[in-house]
């Protein structure tokens, strides 16, 4: 009986790489998109901050799908942009499916949570950013592997202190969006944890 594991551990670094650039591809492909679309809502003198959250207005719920990708001006696309980049290309990483149903999860319980208790019109990525910042940690939480440890402890060590945007303050920024985007994060971390049976292959508020 013959055994290379070599051929096992290359194997192994091939599919990791794979993941890696395709999580890149991805979170790349979404932020050259919210750029083109704020680019866009510059030169239309804000058209398309209509599709951001309107509390508590019905028709206005497709929206939730909208708000997380429109922003209030190329200043707070740039405030995002980073960590959206950082934290979106490691929870990507972690598996590509699972991070799809996670954003969903994010996009859904942090839109829900804007349309119910907010006041203003609020649209940004920040819902997803800290929806990202929570799936990563609540996996270190709920999978107890060590490398999702580590990982949850390092991006609690650099972002930690975004955990601040969740107490509501300035009327600018929507508070509501970053508190509930983390819920709707550590809930997507928990939902698609290992052994559930779920495993697969401004004027308007800025989140």
């Amino acid at each position: 009986m013959s055994y290379i594991p070599e051929k096992r551990s290359s194997d192994g670094l091939a599919k990791h790489g794979t993941r890696a650039l395709a999580s890149a591809v991805l979170i790349g492909s979404v932020t050259a998109v919210m750029w083109v679309l704020e680019l866009f809502d510059h030169a239309s003198d804000g058209w398309l901050d209509r599709f951001g959250i309107q509390p508590r207005d019905v028709n206005d719920l497709p929206d939730i799908f909208t708000a997380p990708f429109m922003h209030g001006g190329l200043g707070h696309l740039m405030a995002n942009t980073v960590p959206f980049l950082v934290l979106g290309f490691i929870a990507a990483a972690r598996g590509i499916a699972k991070f799809l149903v996670a954003s969903l999860i994010v996009i859904v319980v942090g839109g829900l949570g804007v349309w119910f208790t907010s006041s203003a019109n609020t649209l940004g990525s920040s819902i997803l950013i800290f929806g990202f910042f929570g799936y990563l940690v609540g996996r270190g939480i709920f999978e107890r592997r060590l490398v999702d440890i580590a990982i949850a402890v390092a991006v609690v060590a650099v972002y930690g202190t975004m955990l601040f945007g969740v107490i509501p303050g300035d009327p600018g920024i929507s508070w509501q969006g970053h508190l509930f985007g983390l819920i709707g994060g550590v809930l997507g971390s928990w939902v698609l944890r290992r052994g559930t049976g779920r495993d697969v292959g401004a004027g308007a508020s800025s989140a």
